[in-house]
């Protein structure tokens, strides 16, 4: 019965266009009513037919927009689209692991890009707990089965390497922070991994995986889900222990930063480096921040 009803309510005005016209027939083959009225009659089930035609139409329409919401972007698709992204965006928003790409490309370009343009930029970080080396393990595992080769920066996944390249964002915001006056960054460190990336920029949103074989997906700013996915960074982004950056004021960077200059700024944050990391793990933190390579 409440399936019926479903039906009736959804196919209503086909459903009285039909009545209509069988109680006019049966009533013009009784000579019930005139020729004139069932004329009548015949144009009020044609005007019920067409507006059920038109919403048909306006549905199919609205589903074919939906169904063509999401791009699919493979292998260098991938790289151009985030090359659109960056061209002109006001904010960018990322979810990741350790935002190695972000250092490497995005967050340099951006940067550059405003201040060409002279415009504010804003950007908000979400990357793994660099102090949580159980968790840096996990992810380090999860990078390793995934290709157990090294990635073109010629490095193997590892729980030292993962804990390396979070420092190295935190690291990377506080350098670019300090340099450029417009730029307003956010980091959040994770309790959990996960195994997508979101980055989000003023005209659309990308999702991609650690794994080549898999492709991106795109939804643009004016289609479905983009406001969706900005809710879902906003809200994930409030669950993370956020990095106090306006604090790193209180340890200026040089240029070409010192070990002593960042263990005094990860000191300031309170994000002490493990007690195992050397002056020479520092300072491959400091070329990771600065000198990164693009691992794509």
């Amino acid at each position: 019965m409440a399936r019926l009803l479903i039906w009736l309510r959804n196919n209503v005005d086909g459903v009285v266009a039909l009545v209509l016209a069988v109680v006019v027939g049966l009533l013009a083959v009784l000579d019930v009513i005139s020729v004139d009225n069932v004329n009548a009659a015949v144009l009020l089930v044609l005007a019920l037919l067409a507006t059920t035609l038109l919403r048909d139409r306006h549905i199919s329409a609205k589903a074919m927009r939906d169904a063509t919401s999401v791009q699919l972007l493979y292998g260098p698709e991938i790289g151009h689209a985030h090359t659109l992204a960056r061209r002109g965006t006001e904010q960018w928003i990322f979810k990741g692991g350790t935002g190695t790409y972000i250092r490497a490309v995005t967050l340099r370009e951006c940067v550059e890009n405003a201040r060409r343009e002279q415009r504010p930029l804003r950007v908000q970080l979400e990357i793994l707990d660099p102090t949580d080396e159980a968790l840096c393990k996990t992810y380090a595992q999860f990078r390793s089965s995934l290709s157990p080769e090294a990635d073109r920066t010629g490095e193997l996944w590892t729980t030292e390497r993962t804990r390396k390249e979070a420092f190295a964002t935190v690291l990377a915001a506080c350098w670019y922070r300090q340099r450029f006056t417009f730029l307003t960054i956010d980091v959040g460190l994770s309790t959990v991994m996960t195994t997508f990336r979101w980055d989000l920029s003023s005209s659309c949103v990308i999702v991609t995986q650690d794994n080549p074989n898999t492709p991106a997906l795109m939804f643009e700013r004016d289609k479905p889900y983009y406001r969706d996915f900005n809710r879902e960074l906003v809200a994930s982004f409030k669950q993370t222990r956020q990095v106090p950056l306006s604090r790193s004021e209180e340890s200026p960077l040089s240029d070409e930063p010192t070990v002593d200059q960042v263990r005094g700024l990860f000191q300031t944050l309170s994000l002490d480096l493990p007690a195992a990391f050397t002056d020479r793990d520092v300072a491959d933190i400091v070329r990771r921040a600065l000198q990164p390579r693009n691992p794509y």
